[in-house]
Order: structure tokens, then C-alpha cells, then sequence
């Protein structure tokens, strides 16, 4: 499909438009925010498994800690932060139904939402990073004396960065190929991937090639999953019969269809989410560690032994809440779709199931079913480098193979997904240009 979009002028140029974006993305991701040290950094990011998860999906621009430190992760809180308030506020919910006009509505609030949400995850960034001794040597992060003035340049560049690459996300969606937010999160994974595996394959002593062997079989086992999930799909039949007035006389119309539903509606909105649960107890565990007071630090250490790795019920948590969440945002979705009402109103049906409410329950039961295959498998992934550690004989705690691998594992749900849906819109625009020269 790419290479016969080659031969499409028009399809060419989006094509070149998207990658030009890609480069000025990448270009951005390596502008050092003024007061870093990058060698104590790069020291830090390598003993840090929260921040090596972090910097995997920034593109190693965290690492650099760059103006695009944050990529479009604010953007994306923010959308599920508005996503889940649709059903919940009388005036969102009254906007989602109003077709696109009241899509472009919600996307301006979100727009508007993710600035304050860039200033906020910047200064925690911030504030994660000294915590791991990141700004040693320096006047440090805080709003009072000299810290004052470097914390808030460092945090408003941040942001700043933040609302470019959106921009940039938002011109590839309207004149490129592809959505533009997930080509951007694609690009982030696919700079920083091949080079964090590379480095935690070969850290290790006697076991590499065996490990490294193993690792592939896994990799390769679980693209072909990740192609299955993300391809799967439920075929609702749809029947059409209206009467049209034409020419005088009513002529009556037929046809018949398919909804489409999806084993993995959500794809990995729900990881993203269960890692940012379960990274923000340990991440306040370490700062307040080291407290004065006796009873905050034992709680604290408490806190971070609970969600350590190396904890079996880590595990188990991380599992129930990527399951639990798939189930919760994928019905907040389909929710906000209205199919039940659309297909009535546009004088559509299901075989064998009354329109309006029945259809809606029959459809929600059909949801339900399918979408247990794809929360599994999200949980799956996300426990994936503990299966690991387990097959090659290791512990519960992540080494550096299982960490490269469950990395890699959640990094390939998003580079699979984003492959596949860029694939499908160039071929839907081959095939337009086709019919446009037929009927031509």
C-alpha cells in the first residue's frame, strides 16, 4: 500500500508532510531544558525502572529532559479525564450528540484542559526526578529563594513543548496521514526502543544469547497475538428499510451492513492508565521516605514495599486494574456512541432484536462478551515482564531482560495498532482515488 501511494501525488504529499512533522518532533525532543546536568541524568534513568518506563514512551526525550519531556501523555490524561466526564456533566453529554460541531467543542475544552494538566505532570516530573537525585548539585525544584525562578522556567518550557507537539499531532490528523497523536506516540517508542532493549539485553553476564534468544521467540509471539487482538472483531448485522419520496412515488429502500465491534476497543488507554495508578504510591512513598517524622517515613516505606516489583501483589494489582479499567472505558466509549439511537433514527435494526432499548442491551452483552479477550490480553501485557523473570528461572523482581521485555511488549500494542490503522487509511485512500477514476 505504501509503495503504490508513492505513485499518488496527493497521497505523496501527505506522506512527506507527516515525516517532515516527524523530523521537527524528533529535533524538538533533543532541546535541553536550561538547568539540567544530562551525564547525571543518563546515570540515574539507567538504576530507575519508573523512569526507564517513563522515558521509553517520551523517546528518551525525559532522559534528555528536553522540552518535549512530557510528548502528548498530558493531552492524553486530559482526553480521558474528558471522556469520562461526558456521561457525567448534563452539558458535555448534550455537546457529544450534536455531531461534529459538538465533537470540535469537547476537543477545544480538552485543548484548554491540557495546559494546566502539562503544568501540573511537569512540576511531578520534576519533583520524581530530584527525588532520584536528578538535580543534585543544583539549586534543586521548589517555589521559594532561588529555586523559585528555574522550577517555573523549567516547568512552563515543558509545557510549552507539550502544546507544540499536540500542534504538530494536530496538523499531521488534518493534512498528513495517520492520527496525528498516535503517530507522535509511535514515534516516541520507535526512537527510544531499539536502544533501551539493546542496552538492558547485553548488561548481563553468561545468560545473554539464551535470554536474548528467548526474548525474540517471546517478541515475535507476541506481535502475531497483538495483530489478532487488534484485528479481531464481532460482525453485528445491520438491516436498513426506509421509504423514499421520489418523483412523485415512495419507493421503498433496503440494505444491510455490519457493526463492527472490536475485542480491544480502548487499545492502551487502560495500560497507560494501571501504570500511572500504580507509579504514583511509590513515587510519593520516595519522597516522603525520608521524612523526619518516624510514623510518615515507616508509612512510606510501607507504601513503596507494597508496590515494589518485586512484590507478587504488585502483580496481581496491576492485572486487576488494566482488566477492571478496559471493562470501565470500554462501555464509557460506546456509551458516548449512541448506537442503539443512531441505528433507529437512521431507520436501522438488528435481525431478530427490537430497536431502541433491546437493541442497545443485546449490543451491550455482545461488548461485554468480547471485551473479556481483550482485557485479558492487556493484563497480559502488562504482567508480562513478571511471566518472563518466571520462565527464565529469575524472580518476582525485574531484571533487566524482563524489564526490556515488558516494555517492549506495551510499546508493540501501541507501534502494532498505529501501523495497522495508518495502513488501513492509506489503502482507504487508494481505493477513493480508484472509484474517482472510474466514475471519471
Amino acid at each position: 500500500a505504501v509503495y503504490s501511494a508513492m505513485f499518488q501525488p496527493d497521497i505523496r504529499e501527505k506522506l512527506i508532510f507527516t515525516f517532515a512533522m516527524l523530523v521537527i518532533f524528533r529535533f524538538v525532543a533533543n532541546l535541553p531544558v536550561p538547568g539540567t546536568n544530562p551525564a547525571q541524568l543518563a546515570a540515574i534513568f539507567e538504576s530507575s525502572t519508573v523512569l526507564g518506563f517513563l522515558n521509553i514512551f517520551s523517546g528518551g526525550a525525559l532522559q534528555n529532559m528536553s522540552v518535549a519531556a512530557m510528548g502528548v501523555y498530558p493531552y492524553i490524561t486530559s482526553s480521558i479525564v474528558m471522556q469520562l466526564m461526558v456521561p457525567l456533566v448534563p452539558t458535555l453529554q448534550a455537546l457529544s450528540k450534536e455531531g461534529e460541531q459538538g465533537r470540535r467543542q469537547i476537543q477545544i475544552y480538552t485543548h484548554w484542559m491540557t495546559v494546566p494538566m502539562a503544568l501540573v505532570q511537569g512540576y511531578g516530573q520534576l519533583v520524581l526526578i530530584q527525588s532520584q537525585g536528578g538535580f543534585a548539585g543544583t539549586a534543586g525544584i521548589g517555589f521559594s529563594g532561588a529555586q523559585a525562578l528555574p522550577t517555573l522556567s523549567m516547568i512552563i518550557t515543558m509545557a510549552a513543548g507539550t502544546m507544540f507537539i499536540v500542534w504538530l499531532a494536530e496538523l499531521i490528523s488534518e493534512k498528513g496521514i495517520g492520527n496525528g497523536i498516535s503517530i507522535m506516540i509511535f514515534a516516541g517508542i520507535i526512537a527510544g526502543l531499539p536502544q533501551f532493549v539493546a542496552g538492558q539485553l547485553y548488561t548481563g553476564t553468561g545468560d545473554t544469547v539464551s535470554s536474548t534468544i528467548l526474548l525474540g521467540g517471546l517478541m515475535i509471539g507476541l506481535v502475531y497475538l497483538i495483530v489478532i487482538v487488534q484485528e479481531g472483531k464481532r460482525q453485528i448485522p445491520v438491516q436498513y428499510s426506509r421509504s423514499v419520496f421520489r418523483s412523485g412515488r415512495m419507493y421503498r429502500q433496503s440494505g444491510q451492513t455490519h457493526i463492527p465491534l472490536r475485542v480491544n476497543t480502548v487499545g492502551m488507554i487502560p495500560l497507560i492508565f494501571a501504570f500511572s495508578i500504580i507509579i504514583f504510591p511509590a513515587y510519593v512513598g520516595s519522597i516522603f521516605a525520608t521524612s523526619s517524622n518516624d510514623f510518615v517515613a515507616s508509612g512510606a516505606e510501607w507504601i513503596q514495599g507494597v508496590f515494589d516489583p518485586g512484590n507478587f501483589g504488585y502483580w496481581v494489582f496491576l492485572f486487576v486494574t488494566v482488566v477492571v479499567f478496559t471493562f470501565f472505558y470500554t462501555m464509557v466509549i460506546f456509551q458516548q456512541q449512541n448506537l442503539a439511537e443512531n441505528l433507529q433514527r437512521q431507520g436501522g435494526f438488528v435481525p431478530g432484536i427490537r430497536p431502541g432499548r433491546p437493541t442497545e442491551q443485546y449490543i451491550n452483552r455482545v461488548l461485554l462478551r468480547i471485551t473479556w479477550g481483550g482485557a485479558f490480553f492487556l493484563g497480559f501485557v502488562a504482567v508480562a515482564p513478571f511471566i518472563f523473570a518466571t520462565i527464565a528461572g529469575g524472580n518476582f523482581a525485574l531484571t533487566g531482560r524482563s524489564q526490556a521485555f515488558g516494555i517492549t511488549s506495551a510499546g508493540l500494542i501501541i507501534v502494532v495498532g498505529v501501523v495497522l490503522d495508518t495502513l488501513r487509511q492509506i489503502e482507504a485512500q487508494l481505493l477513493q482515488r480508484q472509484y474517482e477514476g472510474f466514475i471519471k
